[in-house]
């Protein structure tokens, strides 16, 4: 808007309007871009589907409403803040050097990469080392990818499994010996331990099955942390303290294990590594399992490695004499009864109340001393059916049996689990997966196979030993698959509406070049800031797509209207890049600085790190490769018609000195400059991004405060002045009624002005035979009217011929002088103007006699002028 305002050196409104038209298609086009990149991550399936939909869903509502802003608000904005002419001027000239100055940047660095062959191959070479030395950061680790980061939470807990049979004051006694040395780290505020019954459980506990752990040798501890804003340490680093302290405590001590359990952010798993066993049989099947187990605990990146099988442990098992208990009256199912009441387990009933949720539970039992010694439980009274009790070893006898190991079935298949938790800098478990897969190379399963592992599906067969990864993996699996099937969707729609506006195949490949280019930031910003490549960073590179192709569009669309008015395609290149770098650099650094306010958040820092630095790289690749492929395809921008046999005819483009071979200036440095000159030009490209933020973030300051200084300045005069604010108005409709009219009129306007009396001579060009029609009027002022400051006003007078009606002295005249006096009136108040200008005080016109709205068009002080 301001850039047509200064070429057409007026600021109405359809000129506002022409320039909203102008940026409308690409505008519109880029919207749907975005859009396109944004959507289809909403058709992410699994359990990440839900976490992932609102970012889509709100995306494209913002970039919806974003467009309708554009076209309405902003341009009513400008038109309610507008500045004057003489600022826009000022503005124009100190931008008009930056523009030169970038003008001869792009000339420097463009022109040498167009005009030799073998510069322009360097440079597209060097881009695809540049490339592939950024992907290759994935493969040397130095930027690991991961799921999602673990967030900074409140709390954690710490499992504890001790080995299967030991009995409840045993676990008791290893819990409370844990919270002790937990309780040691300044971070903790409590702990809460649950032993032989499952604790709260959450998202996490419900998908893990914790509300079964309800063992004698099964217990868990509630970990509950400062604030986060207390402390310095995340949760997470807390929790591998903790994790290296118990670790401690229980070594050499093989009947303990724990896993420490941090809130996942993301879907949970069973665990981070999981491998599900099949095998022939139940035997060779645990046996695989137990040396996996065993490659697991190898793995540096892999800990609190369990399996699911239960240890050989001994159980006690009442065997009743059926021919004896028959023959006392007492049936099978008595004595079970009544061994539960005495062990505990029988609920005999409930406790209603009111205000609860959950049931409290009666349960009767003998005391622990008894239940503990078999003989004494043997002389337990059994009750018969004639009334009479008979003693419990009088009816059977205890043995001591080896306890059956679960059978866990998945899709109707026998497996085993063995699981792990990864901890280090490489916390995805693709990493510990790897060294499991290295570990397995020389090993053969029992059955004699090698044992192979499955990716995304379980062995086809049981009759051989295999196994399939599970856990975390396969939510980051379907995950990425599905994104990047959806990054493929969004790259073929963001195409369609390219072609779709510029009508041809060659220019949307130009446009859309620079979208793998955005990894050259991406994945080194990942390795400074030493983050991990996340599900959040892969989103920021999909959005980002949509966003770089709306800079490329404002570039081609620029380039394509100015090659239609007859310029050279070169010349429109760098006339494109001249002219639209301050937007894009702007666009760029508007995007830098909204994801600097999530970069400190540990599950959105990936995606802030994708748009910061992608932005930024494929910015400055953009100014530069967009320009060389709309030369490369230069001849999409010709016109194309139909010859009469049916074929494409493609019109002749402008004369292009420089691609034609008549570009000479450059030429005779070319051969004397070196290496480090390039590298200055490309420095100097770099550093006028922080000169055109410093600049925009400037103007935009300073216009901010004039704006609201205008507008508190127009507030203030509406109330302090109301006689003066109304003839004002009347005043400026008169004027737009009377300007379309005065136009045609040529008058020349002579002035002789004393303190007492404005004698003003009008007199007609020869142009036109036309009689003026003047009216005398009085002039009440409160201050004094300077000559020289009026002569200057008088200058600017409007005229009209106009019939006068009623009351008002008409006198045809082809000169006349107007005299106007000055009615003493009394003094009026004079209030403080905010217009501080060096020029005679305002005055409050008011007219004497009333006129017509016609006859108060004849002529204007400048007094009133300065009043509008």
């Amino acid at each position: 808007i301001y850039r047509r305002w200064l070429i057409d050196e007026s600021m109405d409104t359809s000129i506002a309007i022409d320039a909203v038209r102008e940026v409308g298609n690409p505008t519109i086009l880029a919207t749907f871009t975005v859009i396109a990149a944004l959507l289809p991550m909403g058709f992410v399936r699994g359990m990440m589907g839900p976490y992932m939909e609102p970012i889509p869903a709100l995306g494209s509502f913002a970039m919806l409403f974003s467009v309708f802003a554009a076209f309405m608000f902003t341009p009513w904005l400008a038109m309610r803040i507008k500045p004057s002419m003489s600022k826009l001027k000022e503005m124009e000239k100190s931008e008009h050097g930056q523009n030169e100055w970038l003008g001869n940047l792009f000339r420097k660095i463009l022109i040498p990469l167009i005009t030799s062959k073998t510069k322009g191959r360097i440079f597209l070479v060097s881009l695809f080392i540049i490339f592939f030395l950024s992907i290759s950061l994935f493969y040397t680790k130095s930027v690991p990818v991961k799921m999602l980061p673990l967030d900074n939470k409140s709390e954690f807990n710490v499992v504890v499994n001790m080995a299967e049979g030991t009995a409840l004051p045993v676990t008791a006694n290893i819990v409370n010996e844990l919270a002790e040395v937990i309780l040691e780290v300044d971070e903790v505020t409590s702990i809460q331990t649950y032993s032989g019954t499952a604790s709260p459980f959450n998202f996490n506990g419900l998908v893990r099955h914790y509300y079964l752990r309800t063992e004698p040798w099964q217990a868990d501890l509630q970990v509950l942390l400062l604030s986060k804003k207390e402390r310095t340490r995340s949760s997470h680093e807390i929790a591998e303290d903790v994790r290296e302290r118990l670790l401690k405590v229980i070594e050499g001590n093989s009947d303990v294990r724990i896993q420490v359990v941090e809130m996942p952010p993301g879907p949970p798993v069973l665990q981070s590594v999981v491998a599900e066993v099949y095998g022939p049989d139940d035997e060779i099947r645990r046996q695989v399992a137990r040396d996996l187990e065993q490659k697991f605990i190898e793995s540096p990146n892999i800990t609190d490695v369990d399996t699911l099988i239960a240890d050989d442990y001994k159980v006690w098992r009442f065997e009743v004499d059926t021919e004896k208990a028959l023959r006392r009256g007492i049936s099978v199912d008595t004595i079970n009864r009544t061994l539960q009441m005495s062990l505990g387990e029988y609920i005999l009933g409930d406790v209603k109340s009111d205000f609860k949720l959950e049931p409290t539970y009666i349960v009767i039992q003998v005391p622990i001393d008894v239940r503990a010694d078999l003989v004494r439980l043997k002389e337990m009274p059994v009750p018969s059916q004639l009334g009479s009790s008979v003693p419990l070893g009088e009816l059977g006898d205890f043995y001591q049996i080896d306890q059956e190991s679960i059978i866990y079935h998945k899709d109707l298949r026998p497996v085993e689990y063995v699981t792990g938790e990864t901890i280090g800098r490489l916390g995805a478990p693709i990493y510990g997966m790897f060294d499991v897969i290295d570990s397995l190379e020389n090993y053969t399963a029992p059955d004699g196979i090698p044992l192979q592992g499955t990716w995304t599906a379980p062995p086809e067969s049981d009759a051989q030993s295999g196994f399939e990864w599970a856990g975390e993996w396969t939510v980051t699996y379907e995950t990425f698959r599905d994104m990047g099937m959806a990054f493929g969707v969004a790259i073929i729609l963001i195409y369609m509406l390219v072609v779709l506006e510029f009508g041809n195949f060659s220019l949307p490949a130009v446009i859309m070049a620079p979208i793998p280019l955005t990894l050259v930031g991406i994945i080194p910003g990942h390795w400074l800031f030493g983050a991990e490549f996340t599900a959040t960073s892969m989103i920021g590179f999909i959005a980002l797509a949509g966003i770089i192709v709306r800079n490329s569009i404002l570039l081609v669309d620029f380039t394509k209207h100015e090659v239609e008015d007859g310029r050279p395609v070169t010349d429109s290149v760098l006339l494109a890049c001249k002219a639209r770098t301050r937007p894009i650099v702007v666009t760029a650094l508007a995007l830098v600085g909204g994801s600097a306010v999530i970069i400190f958040d540990p599950i959105f820092k990936g995606m802030a790190i994708s748009l910061a630095f992608g932005v930024l790289v494929s910015t400055i690749l953009t100014l530069v490769i967009i320009p060389l492929g709309a030369i490369t395809v230069r001849k999409s921008f010709a016109e194309k018609s139909l010859d009469a046999s049916g074929a494409t005819v493609y019109a002749d483009l402008p004369y292009d000195p420089i691609l034609e071979g008549g570009y000479t200036e450059h030429k005779e440095d070319d051969s004397e400059k070196g290496l480090l000159d390039y590298i200055s030009n490309v420095l100097s490209f770099v550093w006028i991004f922080v000169i055109s933020m410093l600049l925009a973030f400037r103007d935009f300051t300073f216009d901010l405060i004039r704006a609201i200084t205008r507008l508190l300045t127009r507030k203030n005069n509406t109330t302090d002045s109301p006689a003066s604010t109304k003839i004002s108005g009347q005043e400026i409709a008169a004027e737009k009624q009377f300007s379309s009219k005065s136009s045609v009129q040529n008058t020349v306007v002579n002035t002789s002005v004393t303190h007492e009396e404005v004698s003003v001579e009008i007199k007609q060009k020869p142009v036109e035979k036309r009689e003026l029609a003047t009216d005398k009027i009085e002039v009440n002022s409160t201050s004094e009217i300077q000559p020289e400051k009026t002569a200057d006003s008088v200058k600017e007078l409007d005229t009209e011929v106009q019939p006068v009606k009623k009351k008002v002295s008409v006198k045809k005249v082809s000169a006349k002088k107007v005299t106007v006096k000055k009615t003493p009136v009394k003094k009026v108040s004079k209030k403080k103007s905010v217009d501080t200008k060096p020029v005679a005080k305002k005055a409050a016109v008011k007219k004497a006699t009333p006129v017509t709205k016609s006859g108060r068009r004849g002529i204007r002080l400048k007094s009133d002028i300065d009043d509008e």
